[in-house]
């Protein structure tokens, strides 16, 4: 998001808990800048005049583009109130509260970001055409997605909340991926000159609940904010004594692996 945020729930649950903590998120800020970087350097746009990065979470590595392109204007965009006030923090970007569906620029636009967002947009591949849609002549669309939902962290958080109570509990809309296939096809199909690959980080995290933590500033999060405070400690003990099942600690920290996808396009001028 940018970090991993959700742009399409509102930002508020139904309990009135923030279920974006920039703070949380922030707790592994090196780590997950990791794939922003590794996205940007792969767009080769030189002449840039407008900068957009959606669902641009806290911030910092949206100001961080003012470097990359400078005298450029940037514009972060997220849906949480929370995310949008500590963005609001840094004065190298503009930051708008807005649900990305909703979205659109005021004149076209030469680099559209999106890291780790999509994931938790419904029907995103159907968004892409609209997204598109936004990027000026000879201008660039990257984004990049998880695609790690089959790994042992996200499974054990989606077997928990289908157990009762939390099954009458929640309403989770889960995060998902295409095949990088999909996003090479549907880029294509738009006139857009496409690389598309994927990459498994092997991330080192300290501490005996390090994944807990890690989850608390995403997947988790957007669970245990549509719980009363009692019931989201209960939830999140249960799921820690499930993380420690099959996230062992060993001789050098957790291993956390993290498959992401990533798409580079580049609109013909």
């Amino acid at each position: 998001m940018s970090q991993l945020r959700n742009p399409v729930l509102t930002p508020v649950d139904r309990v009135g808990v923030e279920m974006w903590d920039p703070q949380q998120y922030l707790v592994f800020a090196d780590q997950r800048a990791r794939p922003f970087h590794d996205l940007v350097a792969r767009v080769r746009a030189e002449q840039v005049g407008f900068v957009a990065d959606l669902g641009c979470g806290p911030g910092e590595l949206t100001a961080g583009l003012a470097g990359r392109w400078p005298g450029a204007r940037v514009v972060g965009v997220d849906s949480s109130a929370a995310m949008i006030q500590r963005a609001r923090e840094h004065s190298e970007a503009e930051f708008i509260q807005a649900d990305l569906r909703e979205w659109a620029p005021d004149r076209p636009v030469d680099v559209l970001l999106s890291n780790a967002t999509l994931q938790w947009v419904p029907g995103h591949m159907e968004l892409l055409p609209q997204l598109a849609s936004f990027v000026a002549p000879g201008g660039w669309f990257a984004f990049q997605l998880p695609g790690n939902f089959g790994e042992p962290a996200h499974v054990q958080l989606r077997e928990l909340a289908a157990t009762p109570p939390w099954n009458e509990l929640l309403d989770v809309s889960w995060p998902m991926a295409h095949d990088p296939v999909d996003y090479l096809s549907t880029m294509l199909d738009l006139g857009f000159t496409t690389e598309v690959w994927e990459t498994t980080y092997l991330h080192m995290l300290e501490g005996p609940d390090s994944v807990l933590e890690w989850l608390r500033g995403s997947a988790l999060g957007q669970v245990v904010g549509q719980l009363d405070e009692l019931r989201a400690r209960e939830f999140a003990e249960q799921y820690r004594a499930r993380l420690r099942g099959v996230y062992p600690v060993g001789p050098h920290g957790t291993v956390l692996r993290y498959r992401r996808i990533f798409v580079v396009a580049h609109r013909p001028g």
